[in-house]
């Protein structure tokens, strides 16, 4: 486990400084990672969404391939990057639907669709991310700790070693942020209770 750690830094270090084949290697690496920090994720989404979790690994690892001058500091620096990535394609989706339910495509709908259950939780996904982004203005790590633990599913452990603080800190401002944001969600803590 720990060589495949080292390893993983390796190639990552590797593929920031522009080796290609580096990223070839790492794939199959970090694939189950990133499709379990995805699952974790599409567990908060409702039935019958239509971006699943293969396809937000996908899309997640498209962007990741087109990051460039990126230095890669370790396989947890990667996989807190990933989650932000995983963060900004499902808030994205969210927003693109509730366009089109307020027109941005006009067209006829049923009342099924009316009455669609993905709407709420697209709307409760967008004020949760605009909530966290006025977060980060104020306090970069709290934002950092809801985002990992909330959009990337890692625990508590996970999270003190990707922001280099004691799981104590993490869970300090874990408990302050999520306060925080309730405020900011009228008293709804929009899924962030674990």
């Amino acid at each position: 486990m720990e060589a495949d750690r080292a390893d993983i830094t390796t190639l990552l270090r590797a593929w920031g400084q522009g080796d290609g084949s580096a990223l070839d290697r790492l794939a199959p690496m970090v694939y189950d990672e990133l499709q379990s920090i995805a699952h974790r994720q599409m567990l908060r989404e409702k039935q019958g969404q239509t971006l699943q979790t293969t396809a937000l690994v996908n899309q997640a690892y498209l962007r990741l391939v087109d990051v460039k001058n990126v230095t890669w500091q370790d396989r947890a620096h990667f996989y807190a990057v990933s989650a932000q990535m995983m963060r900004r394609i499902l808030v994205d989706a969210a927003r693109a639907r509730l366009r089109e339910k307020r027109g941005g495509g006009v067209q006829r709908l049923s009342l099924d669709e009316v009455l669609d259950e993905q709407a709420p939780r697209d709307r409760e996904l967008v004020a949760i991310d605009d909530a966290l982004t006025e977060l980060a203005r104020m306090d970069e790590r709290k934002s950092r700790v809801i985002e990992l633990r909330f959009f990337g599913g890692l625990s508590v452990e996970e999270t003190a070693v990707i922001l280099k603080i004691s799981p104590q800190s993490v869970m300090r401002d874990w408990k302050l942020a999520k306060a925080w944001m309730a405020l900011q969600l009228g008293g709804k803590t929009g899924g962030l209770e674990s």
